[in-house]
């Protein structure tokens, strides 16, 4: 029974020695240094440098998202377009917030827009759609094959005070037309610049 306990007491004994081991041999190798012998490595406080110059390359951290329009309406609602940008594939992709400063929680009931088809989307944004002033067209919202929009659908609504991030998917304008209105609801139309995606 002795030699029991002592053979555990030296395996438990060594185990410690070995992980103090360890810990002192990666704090040794850790930093600090005189800074002679490595010139070339960067410090993680120090900004990584592009050999190109190419600033957009060294920028790391995400940019705010940029307000292209903002309207109000629907008593407090406040729609606000953040991007809006043509894809190769032949569509356009707008993408912004919804912020609910009514006295209730907000469920896009008509913001689904009237075709019957669209019911199947619930409370969603399927009924936004882009105009085309100058070429004079009006571009609704793409659906799958299903009949489903290529949209947010805004399940279980927006809580009163809160901001839900919404997309649409459009057919793309040509390539000529970068103005355009987008409108949604009872909202004001909102003018937006498409831009190269």
């Amino acid at each position: 029974m002795d030699f029991r306990h002592t053979k555990k007491g030296r395996t438990a004994l060594s185990a410690v020695a070995i992980t103090a081991g360890l810990l002192l041999t990666v704090a040794g190798c850790g930093g600090g240094g005189d800074g002679k012998s490595d010139k070339g490595a960067s410090s993680p406080s120090a900004p990584a440098q592009s050999s190109s110059g190419d600033d957009k390359a060294e920028s790391q951290t995400p940019e705010p998202d940029e307000v292209l329009a903002e309207v109000k309406g629907e008593n407090g609602l406040t729609l606000t377009i953040t991007s809006a940008k043509r894809d190769q594939g032949g569509f356009v992709t707008v993408e912004g917030t919804v912020t609910n400063n009514t006295d209730n929680a907000w469920i896009a009931a008509n913001w689904r827009g009237d075709e019957r088809e669209l019911s199947k989307n619930g409370a969603s944004i399927a009924g936004a759609n882009l105009i085309d002033k100058k070429g004079k067209k009006k571009y609704l919202i793409l659906r799958d094959t299903s009949g489903r929009c290529l949209c947010t659908q805004f399940t279980g609504g927006v809580r009163q005070g809160a901001t839900a991030q919404w997309f649409a998917q459009f057919p793309a304008p040509p390539a000529g037309t970068t103005a355009v209105d987008f409108q949604v609801g009872s909202m004001p139309p909102a003018s937006i610049e498409i831009s190269e995606g």
